[in-house]
C-alpha cells in the first residue's frame, strides 16, 4: 500500500518592510540633492558649496572642494568621473575625475538652477526660477536658453531620451518637450499645489511628488495624471 504523508505547512505571518538607516553626513549643512552613479558611488549637495561623495554606499561620506560657497540645489552625474552641480546665482561647477576638482561653468543665468540633468556626456539641461529652461550640447561649456511658456519656479526635470523631457514647478506645472527642449508644452496635472519632482520609468509611466503630500501618476506619457 502506498502511503502518502502530508505534512502541513506552518505560515509566520513575518511582514517585510522597506528598511531605512541613518547615515552620518559629516556636515550640518542643509543637504539638497543625491545621485548615486553605482551601487556604492555617490554624491551629494547642499548649502554653502558643499559637495560630499561617497564610496561605500552611503557608509561613510568625505567632503570635496566644490571651489564655490553659493548654495549647491542639484548634482548630476554621466559615469564615475564626469558630473555636474548647480545651485544659486546661476552656480554650475562641472568634474571631470570624480569630485577630485570642480571647475565653473558660465550658465548665463543670475536666478537659482534647482534641478540639471544630462543625457549623455554632452547633452543636458538645467531649470530654475522664473521658468528658466538652459540646455547644452559640449558638455556644459556653453548654454542656451529655451522658452519654456511658464514663469513658475522650475523645481525638477528628467529626460527619457535624447528628444522627450518633462519639467515640473509651481502650482502644478507640468512641461514636456519631444525634440529635445526645442519647444515646450503645458500639460495639464489635476492639481495646483506646487510639484518639486518628476521621474518617468519608461515613455509612458511616470510620477511627479509634491507639497502636502502629493503624489500623481500618468500612464500615458503625460497626457493625463491620476492622483
Amino acid at each position: 500500500m502506498k502511503v502518502v504523508l502530508l505534512i502541513p505547512c506552518l505560515l509566520i505571518y513575518n511582514p517585510l518592510f522597506a528598511q531605512w538607516t541613518l547615515q552620518t553626513s559629516g556636515t550640518s549643512n542643509e543637504l539638497n540633492s543625491v545621485h548615486f552613479e553605482s551601487a556604492s558611488v555617490g554624491w551629494s549637495v547642499g548649502s554653502s558649496g558643499k559637495i560630499l561623495k561617497t564610496t561605500d554606499g552611503g557608509a561613510t561620506w568625505t567632503s570635496q572642494t566644490s571651489g564655490t560657497t553659493e548654495d549647491l540645489y542639484t548634482v548630476w552625474f554621466v559615469d564615475s568621473n564626469t558630473g555636474w552641480v548647480a545651485g544659486s546665482n546661476g552656480t554650475i561647477q562641472k568634474t571631470t575625475n570624480g569630485g577630485t576638482s570642480w571647475t565653473a561653468q558660465t550658465s548665463g543665468l543670475f536666478g537659482y538652477i534647482l534641478s540639471i540633468t544630462f543625457v549623455d556626456i554632452n547633452t543636458g539641461y538645467a531649470v530654475g526660477s522664473s521658468g528658466k529652461i538652459i540646455k547644452t550640447t559640449n558638455g556644459g561649456t556653453n548654454w542656451s536658453a529655451k522658452t519654456s511658456g511658464t514663469t513658475q519656479s522650475l523645481e525638477s526635470v528628467y529626460f527619457i531620451n535624447s528628444n522627450t523631457g518633462f519639467a515640473t514647478g509651481g502650482t502644478g506645472t507640468i512641461i514636456k518637450t519631444t525634440n529635445g527642449g526645442t519647444n515646450w508644452s503645458s500639460l495639464t496635472s489635476g492639481t495646483s499645489t506646487g510639484l518639486f519632482s518628476v521621474f518617468f520609468v519608461d515613455a509612458n509611466i511616470g510620477y511627479v511628488v509634491g507639497y502636502s503630500g502629493e503624489m500623481r501618476k500618468t500612464t500615458n506619457g503625460g497626457t493625463s495624471w491620476s492622483s
